[in-house]
């Protein structure tokens, strides 16, 4: 298998096994979430936890059913979450180079 990102194996919410890449087709994209939640033992304290995985804008399915998970299973209070999506498919983007200089 490849070692491009691009076709690492994936389950969709059926738990069939896709590519990133056919996901991507579908309309997923590459979602990262920074989630700040109070320790337990120290509420005044603040940790960081980073989820990432490919899901569907606006709605969020597959984040939606992590933070279910996360408030009937962690005992870490949310503070607040930041969610940022890649972009959709493109081609790659590249310049030609009219000059070069090597410098010592």
């Amino acid at each position: 298998m490849p070692s491009d990102p691009c076709f690492r194996r994936e389950c969709n919410s059926d738990g069939a096994s896709v590519s990133a890449l056919e996901l991507q087709l579908r309309g997923y994209r590459l979602t990262t979430a920074e989630i700040i939640y109070h320790l337990p033992d120290h509420p005044a304290l603040l940790q960081s936890f980073i989820w990432q995985k490919f899901d569907l804008a606006p709605d969020f399915p597959e984040f939606q059913r992590f933070l279910e998970f996360w408030r009937s299973s962690i005992e870490g209070k949310l503070h607040s979450v930041n969610i940022k999506q890649s972009t959709g498919i493109s081609p790659n983007r590249f310049r030609h180079i009219k000059h070069s200089l090597t410098l010592h």
